[in-house]
């Protein structure tokens, strides 16, 4: 969305807020007993982005927390599912859009583990992330390519993305998720764009939250088909001032057969599966 100055992991900032990062540590993965579907709820934040997942072996994740004024909201839809821990919490990049609730939910839910990418913004909604993550007595693990949070047999959750290189546009640092649970599969693709998705391997999903709201920077033609998604899952404001999602990315997916949902459209999204099938419900 805005284009911010980026400050590669700015000293100042760590310093004054003596956040923990774990730059090269992979922390020993958990043990997974499958029970239960894997249920995707896509929330509708508006022109942003937040995704939670109850996992089928009964942990949850978070992935972006959207605006500082979708705090409550995303808080209370949690709350309302019986959930009071969340195991781990993404935030893709530091875009306000992305990582404004963050600190709410952090300071409110009891979070065991954060993953970021390794780099930083000039702005208070980061540097106020950053201070309540520490005030929590938490650490940040690295978000990168081929970090591993989960890997069993049944269920896998790991990063395509970032690379560890430097990027002009923060968007192209966002940590891109896969999740495999038994034969489908989900993408979740933060704002990375073209640039990013034309170096990116292992991206055939069978569902794909799209990048960047749906805009034209991302959603490339080759891309689209790589993926070649059976359900598209667009997080995008109604009416926004950008004009997302682009009708030629609309397209692009309609011309796959891909089924398209949007949360301007549709309302929060949840999207369940057994390993075998998806169920789609929607708000309206």
């Amino acid at each position: 969305m805005k284009r911010l100055k980026i400050l590669f992991l700015p000293l100042i900032i760590i310093f004054l807020t003596g956040c923990n990062w774990n730059f090269y540590l992979d922390k020993p993965l958990p043990a997974v007993t499958v029970n239960n579907d894997l249920k995707v709820h896509y929330l509708d934040v508006g022109e942003a982005d937040s995704i939670f997942i109850e996992l089928p072996n009964g942990e949850t994740m978070l992935i972006d927390a959207g605006e500082a004024q979708d705090e409550e909201k995303i808080a209370d839809y949690i709350e309302n599912l019986n959930y009071d821990t969340i195991n781990y919490v993404i935030g893709t990049h530091p875009h306000a859009d992305h990582i404004g609730g963050l600190a709410y939910i952090i300071k409110n839910f009891d979070v065991k583990n954060i993953y970021m990418p390794k780099v930083a913004a000039n702005t208070k909604t980061y540097e106020n992330l950053l201070k309540t993550i520490k005030s929590k007595s938490l650490s940040i693990t690295v978000a990168e390519k081929d970090k591993k949070i989960i890997n069993t047999e049944n269920l896998k959750a790991y990063f395509l993305a970032p690379e560890n290189k430097k990027y002009d546009e923060l968007n192209n640092y966002s940590a891109i998720l896969k999740i495999v649970f038994q034969d489908k599969s989900f993408l979740f693709m933060g704002d990375s764009e073209a640039y990013v998705e034309k170096t990116l391997t292992d991206v055939s999903a069978d569902v794909i939250k799209v990048g960047h709201h749906g805009s034209n920077t991302s959603s490339s033609t080759s891309f689209i088909k790589k993926v070649n998604p059976e359900i598209a899952v667009i997080s995008v404001g109604e009416n926004n001032k950008y004009d997302h999602p682009d009708k030629d990315v609309i397209k692009a997916y309609e011309k796959l057969g891909t089924k398209i949902y949007r949360t301007d459209l549709n309302g929060n999204i949840v999207i369940s599966t057994d390993g075998e099938n998806l169920d789609v419900e929607v708000e309206k």
